[in-house]
């Protein structure tokens, strides 16, 4: 009969940050990747409660650090807002709600296949797949919402974008299969970090314009 774990032996228990892989395959990876992390670590940037992270490790069985998968992105609602080195669902006490693999020829197959498969038996309400270069998954965006212990495909628009419920925006695709998000409710767009710059810039202008056109009036007031 085996004895329990000691506080001792649980201390003992290393959970890695890092297996020495790279962060993505190709430069269309890891643009995307950070772009989308980006982009929803803004969109929740108020929120206490709601974790965006992205390729750091989840572990999700306690004293089993082989139990381990790191998704391309994820979202989890529910837990305080703050940097990590792995995430350990016993501790956490939630699973991400919100799961993208940013699929590659060398990838593709764990993502649709087990990657998969590991969500949903842990609860991830959302799983998408996302081809940077449309090489392998097609289309190549798709999503994927749970439904009792199985994922159901989200049906696509006929533009090929598909929505999330979780985060409450809709997803799709460029002509140069970048990808973007749109919010449900206002149909805003979910700024990537070129975009968030190159709006600060265009503010910056109107505001510079604004404050001339104020010392204009005033000049020909004085007048």
């Amino acid at each position: 009969m085996s004895q329990p774990t000691s506080h001792k032996d649980y201390d003992e228990i290393e959970y890695p940050s890092s297996d020495g892989e790279p962060l993505a395959e190709t430069d269309a990876h890891v643009e995307e990747l950070l772009a989308l992390r980006q982009a929803l670590s803004w969109r929740y940037h108020d929120d206490p409660n709601v974790y965006v992270a992205g390729n750091n490790f989840i572990y999700y069985e306690e004293n089993n650090p082989k139990k381990v998968f790191s998704p391309d992105v994820y979202v989890v609602k529910g837990v305080p807002k703050k940097r990590r080195r792995v995430f350990r669902l016993w501790e956490e006490g939630r699973a991400p709600c919100f799961v993208i693999e940013m699929s590659s020829c060398k990838t593709w197959l764990e993502d649709i296949g087990n990657k998969k498969a590991l969500c949903a038996f842990l609860g991830v309400r959302e799983y998408f797949l996302y081809d940077p270069e449309g090489d392998v998954v097609k289309p190549p965006l798709q999503g994927f919402r749970l439904a009792g212990a199985e994922y159901h495909r989200i049906p696509a628009r006929r533009d090929g974008a598909v929505e999330s419920k979780e985060l409450e925006v809709i997803f799709w695709l460029d002509d140069e299969l970048r990808l973007h998000a749109t919010d449900v409710e206002t149909g805003k767009a979910v700024l990537r970090p070129h975009e968030v710059y190159q709006a600060h810039e265009e503010a910056e202008h109107a505001l510079a314009e604004a404050e001339r056109e104020i010392a204009r009036l005033r000049a020909e007031l004085k007048r």
